[in-house]
């Protein structure tokens, strides 16, 4: 038996159990990962010395191998399934669970450069420059439609009774 050989036998036994496991992962299933991995197998042990040399890692070129071969066979038995007649479209709309939240109303009711800097910010977690960049304006635009946009929705947010300077009710 020639070294060549040798080293990959001892390859595929040192990796079988990890490469089963991705595949697993990758598949879903065993009885495909197992096929998964000895397809791979085979083409990467007639090749061993190239990728042993080429590739610095053989295990990640491995890895690699699988996940395209697993996309490949995805791709090839993925069928359409034809049906004879169109199913029904649903007669409902999904209620938004958030259309009577004052919070979402007051942010819809915003110009859409106001809510913009406002999801930007607080939602994305975004910085002012970053907010600027991603809309194409100014540090100074921001700002102001930041407090623009948040003292509306302070207003809108606000009870009449407050607005008024009387006590709630």
């Amino acid at each position: 038996m020639s070294a060549e050989l040798t080293d990959f036998a001892e390859f595929v036994e040192a990796s079988l159990p990890g490469l089963l496991r991705y595949g697993h992962a990758l598949t879903g299933n065993p009885h495909d990962a197992a096929d998964l991995v000895q397809t791979v197998l085979e083409k990467i042990g007639s090749r061993w010395t190239h990728v042993q040399r080429k590739t610095g890692d053989p295990l990640a070129y491995i890895r690699r191998s699988m996940a395209n071969a697993h996309i490949s066979r995805w791709r090839r038995i993925r069928k359409e399934s034809l049906v004879a007649d169109i199913p029904e479209q649903p007669t409902y709309t999904p209620v938004d669970p958030f259309e009577h939240e004052p919070l979402w109303q007051a942010l819809r009711a915003l110009p859409p450069r106001q809510r913009a800097v406002i999801v930007l910010r607080y939602y994305e977690g975004l910085s002012e420059a970053e907010i600027a960049e991603s809309l194409g304006v100014s540090q100074g635009t921001v700002k102001s439609q930041a407090s623009k946009a948040i003292a509306s929705m302070r207003v809108k947010l606000t009870p009449a009774e407050e607005r008024e300077g009387r006590e709630p009710s």
